[in-house]
């Protein structure tokens, strides 16, 4: 599991590290940042979104987490695995000057990129801190909206990322994360890859078990609010594929999904 978060974090600091160049061409598709493959087709289109900052867009999403989390003025947000600070500007437009949000990511250079473009927009209620998804470094019931981006699909322990989330929420408090899941059972070549891990693919749950992790860690009122099917490039899949195995694969019936889901702990213990 460390080995998994050292090639996530790696790629993601190349990422970080990378000119805006970049931003129109989602690495989450990726094995390689540095091909001219289109790989828009996990991203989503910001540009009329109150509080959007193109240059804290990355292109790393494969939803818009802030649609569905119910974010009201003064609330306290959480953004998991914030990378520069994109869905943290929106929230923050969201929670207006009473509120609050956190940004969190494994990657320090991701947390420096933040942390300047805050800066230089002279935002005081957006603070962002290095840390595992995995054990966050927060206090219990703090938290009333924890949004998250196309990042808990990367991290290796699923269950315990979902246990720490309920644990930092407040009772009554909501989710809303987008992610990337699967229908059926990716090809080995490409659950195997790296590289694809590090680009959101191979790294995704089931789409049931997902879910299933979700409300097993306590949370409730579990509901995909959005989806779409991903069509990987196949100037990607050749990376690891012949053309034969591909023409198997576009034919197989395996979709790559992401989804946004929302979700809520309860006021009170059961």
């Amino acid at each position: 599991m460390e080995n998994a978060k050292q090639i996530v974090k790696e790629k993601y600091r190349l990422i970080a590290e990378q000119s805006k160049i970049q931003n129109e061409t989602s690495c989450c598709g990726a094995g390689n940042c540095d091909s001219k493959v289109d790989y828009s087709v996990f991203s989503e289109d910001y540009d009329n979104i109150e509080g959007y900052q193109s240059d804290a867009d990355l292109g790393l999403g494969c939803g818009i987490p802030t649609e569905f989390a119910q974010i009201h003025k003064g609330d306290t947000v959480l953004d998991l695995g914030s990378g520069a600070g994109n869905d943290c500007f929106i929230a923050r437009a969201l929670v207006g000057k009473s509120g609050k949000v956190i940004g969190v990511d494994i990657t320090e250079a991701m947390i420096k990129k933040a942390t300047n473009h805050a800066a230089k927009l002279n935002y005081t209620n957006v603070e962002f801190y290095l840390g595992d998804i995995e054990n966050l470094p927060l206090e219990s019931n703090l938290i009333d909206v924890v949004i998250s981006n196309c990042v808990l699909n990367l991290v290796p322990d699923k269950t315990k990322a979902f246990s720490e989330i309920f644990r930092v929420l407040k009772p009554g408090g909501r989710i809303s994360v987008s992610d990337v899941v699967l229908e059926g059972f990716l090809p080995e070549k490409i659950a195997k890859a790296t590289e694809m891990y590090a680009g959101c693919v191979s790294g995704a749950m089931q789409k049931d078990e997902y879910l299933k992790t979700i409300h097993r860690n306590g949370l409730v009122n579990v509901k995909v609010e959005k989806e779409k099917i991903i069509n990987v490039p196949d100037e990607i899949l050749l990376n690891h594929l012949n053309s034969s195995e591909i023409e198997q694969f576009n034919t197989s019936g395996i979709a790559i999904c992401s989804i946004t889901v929302y979700a809520e702990k309860p006021v009170s213990e059961a």
